[in-house]
């Protein structure tokens, strides 16, 4: 395969027309896959996907050239929090129109950046005095980062679509920023840096963020109130692929309406978790039962109750992604990557220590050389699914599903440049 590569969205038309043709058609065939890549909020944990998709993109680059990037391959790339940053940085376009970061790049932005996002506080105990009045970060540095890092990109300029949750706290409701929107909602063509922003400020950690967007045009504005969009979907799975669906049923309603449960067989998905503690039992009952507001914030370096929404919220998107891909025989479709056997420091979403920060791409590393596992759904628990190969061995597959369904495209003209 060539290593001139073009941007990766298809154009309006012929998008439309080869991303319907995937969805409606009864026979998967190359060339008919919707791509999907979900990646989990987690804070500085966001070194693991770094360490997963480094991985898949060497992959991808034996098979077509050092010149392949991640976003020449997922129709959709989405991420919460974390995930919404690695997203901005592996679709957002450079100076030469490429992506701004390549995989590999991921975990030297987190190991330079992240003891500045998160400084560690040596006064444990005033630091949690200033836990109560304020958030733990004043988040000037992450905010000029990413404002200096993607300059005036919009969600409209992205190299591929890109799905980021967020949550405005003045309308106590999600507000799910898209590529699918921005392109015919000007109010929701946002500053990429903003969305960020946005969906990585994590209560009790990061300030809130507010921003406004205008329409010039129709002498319109909107104000946007956002935290961290990990309250609402911290892992982004289910939104991309819904978003997806609203779009083409929006686009193509004649032909894909009403979009039958069959038609997710249609999608190829990868989802990258950041690792949690559910296998640890951390809590009990009993301890929870005598704790008041102040424990439920902060307990043992933890945020208890912000970890368990947002960890609910992965688990159970990963138990209705599998549970649907399992009854409809498609299970090689959706592939989900996740540890929850972290304990300590790695649980913890800003322990940006120099030795953290390496025992977490250790982690990564060692998600590689497991086996393929899948949710439990009585217990809730990741098991080795029999038989299974590593985690390794199954993004080698997904690789080659990749390269075949993008040289299958490019063979009868359906990705076009701008």
């Amino acid at each position: 395969m060539a290593n001139n590569y073009s941007c990766r969205r298809p154009c309006n038309a012929c998008s439309t027309r080869a991303t319907a043709s995937r969805i409606v058609g009864e026979q998967v065939t190359p060339g008919q896959r919707v791509t999907v890549l979900a990646i989990d909020g987690g804070g500085i944990r966001g070194l693991i996907p770094g360490t997963i998709l480094a991985f898949l993109e060497a992959r991808l680059q034996e098979l077509d050239g050092p010149d392949a990037r991640l976003a020449d391959y997922f129709d959709c790339i989405a991420g919460t929090s974390t995930g919404g940053l690695v997203t901005a940085m592996i679709t957002a376009p450079g100076e030469d129109k490429r992506p701004l970061f390549a995989a590999k790049d991921i975990n030297q932005f987190y190991l330079e950046n992240g003891p500045r996002i998160f400084p560690q506080k040596r006064n444990w105990l005033a630091a949690t005095v200033t836990a109560m009045r304020r958030p733990r970060y004043n988040g000037k540095y992450l905010r000029n980062k990413v404002r200096s890092m993607l300059g005036a990109t919009r969600l409209c300029d992205t190299l591929t679509n890109v799905v980021i949750p967020t949550f405005d706290v003045r309308l106590l409701q999600p507000i799910i920023f898209s590529t699918y929107d921005a392109k015919c909602m000007s109010l929701k063509n946002a500053l990429l840096s903003d969305v960020c922003i946005g969906t990585s400020a994590a209560p009790t950690y990061l300030p809130a963020h507010y921003f406004q967007t205008k329409d010039a045009a129709n002498d319109k504005e909107r104000d946007y109130n956002l935290i961290d969009g990990g309250v609402a979907a911290n892992n982004p799975t289910m939104v991309a692929m819904t978003q997806i669906t609203k779009t083409l049923v929006a686009k193509e309603k004649e032909d894909l309406y009403p979009v039958k449960p069959a038609h997710c067989g249609r999608f190829l998905v990868l989802s990258i978790g950041t690792g949690s503690t559910s296998n640890e039992g951390l809590y009990t009952a009993r301890q929870c039962s005598r704790w008041g507001f102040m424990s439920w914030l902060r307990n043992k370096g933890m945020a208890p109750i912000i970890d368990i929404f947002m960890q609910a919220s992965s688990d159970l998107v990963d138990i209705h992604t599998s549970v649907m891909f399992q009854s409809l025989h498609s299970d090689g479709g959706y592939l989900r990557i996740q540890d929850n056997s972290l304990r300590g420091a790695a649980a913890t979403v800003d322990a940006a220590t120099p030795e953290n920060m390496r025992g977490l791409i250790g982690i990564g590393e060692r998600m590689l050389a497991q086996r393929v596992s899948r949710v439990n759904l009585e217990t809730g628990r990741y098991e080795p699914v029999p038989g299974a190969r590593t985690n390794a061995d199954a993004l080698a597959g997904f690789a080659n599903q990749l390269s075949e369904e993008r040289k299958t495209r490019l063979a009868r003209g359906d990705v076009c440049k701008h």
